[in-house]
């Protein structure tokens, strides 16, 4: 007889029960918001970003950096301190329980203040598959008013929502390391404050002092939050960060993951009008092959204006540069006719920046004084063009530490 099997373990799903148990939650907590406030004062962020990770994984360390990446102003929105706030200070006095309702209640009142308007950094939410299927209502309802006010003076305040799921992921060992080297230099605080009696006592988990705690602790996000996190990637965007090596290397993850994309983020309408302006990155990508093409171009249909303007720029231009090379910048004031011709003008930019240099061309209309009419008394003037060009480049290392 053959040994049996291990039993496989089934991905975790939601039950019918328990997404109805969110709607009937979500519902309530709508409900209580419209009865106190008003559908149009229920004005929530326009991106939202969900932080999830594991314990060790760094969403305390990262959430600054998360914040200025995406231009916030605001303070993140830690959802385990919103379980100390009197509201739900009040729910644990008179015997309550903080549950999922009560999570959502304090949650969403929290994101309509004004400071969250243009964006809030939700960290540690969501935890349960409750507040998973809760978070998703929330977004149709953001998107229901999006559309019902897109028309209306209101418009601006209920703007189509930008929802990421941002994961920090570390293995368990790093997990576990990171949270004993807390536990410890916490620890080690809290000692120098009882002993000089400067500073404050920081807190100090238990799970970080213990092995075998922090080990479960990691087994208790996989096995809950991680599922609840997962089951939101075909819905919002979803970002999932290598979070296990130095402090700079997560920090351009996170760059990479949270670059901007006007066609996710901005209203179809806007976009549409835009669109046909073409990328900075799209332009660079072939700048040099089509530089190339225009010297060549030059060089071989309008060859003695292109000689002309080599050799302007050899005798009048590169003697100039070389005085101010330790700068890297010069400033050119030149009156050759050959300027006055458009195309002298373009090429005498390209060839600059085919040899490294970056040249801004400004054109300065003037009037000289000419001949005196001896009859009249009046001054003749003749006009005058003078070219100003403005040429930077990569100076010299000397001397800059001394500044």
């Amino acid at each position: 007889m053959s040994e049996a099997e291990p039993p496989v373990k089934e991905t975790p799903v939601l039950t019918d029960v328990e997404i109805k148990d969110a709607q009937v939650i979500f519902n309530a907590v709508w409900k209580g918001l419209v009865d106190e406030r008003g559908v149009e004062n229920l004005r929530f962020p326009k991106e939202i970003i969900l932080l999830g990770g594991a314990p060790g994984s760094g969403k305390g360390t990262n959430t600054g950096f998360i914040m200025k990446a995406r231009g916030f102003t605001c303070p993140p929105i830690i959802v385990s301190s919103l379980l100390d706030s009197p509201e739900a200070k009040a729910l644990k006095d008179s015997g309550q329980l903080v549950g999922d309702r009560e999570v959502m209640g304090i949650l969403l009142r929290k994101m309509l203040e004004p400071e969250f308007r243009d964006g809030a950094v939700l960290d540690g939410f969501p935890r349960t598959k409750v507040q998973v299927e809760c978070m998703k209502l929330l977004v149709k309802k953001i998107s229901k008013l999006h559309r019902e006010h897109a028309e209306t003076d209101l418009a601006i305040h209920f703007r189509r929502p930008a929802i990421h799921v941002m994961v920090l992921f570390v293995d368990e060992k790093t997990s576990v390391e990171r949270q004993l080297f807390r536990g410890r230099q916490i620890a080690k605080h809290n000692e120098e404050v009882r002993m000089t009696g400067v500073g404050e006592l920081q807190e100090l988990r238990p799970t970080d002092l213990d092995v075998e705690a922090a080990k479960h602790r990691y087994r208790v996000f996989k096995e809950s939050t991680w599922d609840a996190l997962q089951s939101l990637r075909e819905v919002f965007f979803y970002h999932l960060i290598n979070a296990q090596g130095s402090v700079q290397e997560v920090e351009q993850n996170i760059l990479q993951e949270l670059q901007y994309q006007s066609s996710l983020e901005l209203e179809p309408e806007t976009f549409s009008l835009i669109r046909g302006i073409p990328l900075a990155s799209e332009l660079v990508l072939h700048a040099r092959q089509e530089l190339v093409k225009r010297l060549d171009e030059y060089a071989r249909k309008d060859h003695a204006l292109f000689q002309e303007v080599v050799d302007l720029i050899n005798t009048k231009f590169i003697p100039i540069i070389e005085r101010h090379a330790i700068s890297g910048r010069a400033v050119i004031n030149n009156e050759d006719e050959v300027l006055s011709n458009p195309l002298a003008l373009a090429m005498l930019i390209d060839i600059f920046s085919d040899r490294g240099y970056h040249a801004v061309v400004d054109k300065q209309l003037s009037k000289i004084p000419e001949r005196v009419n001896v009859a009249t008394g009046e001054i003749e003037f003749r006009p005058n063009t003078t070219y100003r060009i403005r040429v930077y480049f990569e100076g010299s290392e000397i001397r800059r530490g001394d500044r």
